[in-house]
């Protein structure tokens, strides 16, 4: 593909959507939580839902992004499924949110980067409800390099 100058070359939607769950990742690493944002995405385009991690804040171990974006997406659809919605989460889901994502029967799951010890996929990719499609590793090496520099950061720190 040609660009003439001044000319920006097009960015897939997935790509598009992932920037803005890296948005949330950013809030998170602000509020000094794992740096993992998630949103989900209407069949027309629209951001339904946004979060990101608050586990520290809330002291709560099922607050995870994505748990964040599902209650806000499903607060802006009146219910409790998403069908026809696209969860974008910068980091593979784990398999409690995977299983969260198998009730709210999203049809498809884009993330970031491979969680290659806790992610849902290492388990068992029949997590998901049978009809939800998976993509994996969109802006992989951003989502994957915020996370491992917030834990390298810590380490540092202790």
């Amino acid at each position: 593909m040609r660009y003439t100058f001044g000319e920006e070359p097009e960015i897939s939607t997935d790509e598009f959507y992932m920037k803005e769950a890296y948005k949330e990742a950013l809030l998170a690493l602000a509020a000094d939580e794992v740096p993992i944002g998630a949103i989900v995405v209407a069949a027309n385009g629209r951001i339904i839902g946004r979060g990101y991690n608050l586990t520290e804040r809330l002291n709560d171990v099922t607050a995870h992004a994505e748990m964040q974006a599902f209650t806000a997406a499903s607060n802006a659809m009146g219910g409790k499924y998403l069908k026809d919605c696209t969860l974008y989460v910068t980091m593979e889901p784990c398999v409690m949110c995977a299983g969260a994502s198998y009730w709210t029967q999203v049809s498809k799951i884009v993330f970031g980067a491979y969680d290659t010890q806790r992610g849902f996929s290492r388990v068992s990719p029949s997590i998901l409800h049978p009809k939800t499609i998976f993509v994996g590793g969109i802006l992989q090496e951003s989502c994957g390099d915020l996370v491992r520099k917030f834990f390298q950061e810590k380490r540092n720190k202790s």
